[in-house]
């Protein structure tokens, strides 16, 4: 994914198929997640559990597949595309 891909139609999102539409569905999934009135409504309901979680996970994601360049490059940049 080296691309951004276009957000797709939510119709579109699907899992299972195969690798490309999975990529290309997660990414759209991530997109919509990631609207400021999504996380505006959605972050005052999450336990400190659920906080917590959601952390370590997308921290664990980011230290298994990224090396320090790309962490520091892709994800605590402020440079924006």
């Amino acid at each position: 994914m080296d691309n951004p891909r276009p957000t797709l139609p939510l119709e579109q999102i699907c899992f299972g198929l195969d690798r490309p539409t999975d990529e290309a569905s997660l990414a759209a999934l991530i997109q919509r997640f990631s609207r400021p009135e999504l996380l505006a409504a959605l972050i005052p309901r999450l336990s400190d559990r659920e906080i917590a979680a959601v952390l370590d996970f997308l921290t664990a994601m980011m230290q298994k597949h990224l090396n320090d360049e790309e962490y520091h490059r892709l994800f605590t940049s402020d440079n924006q595309p």
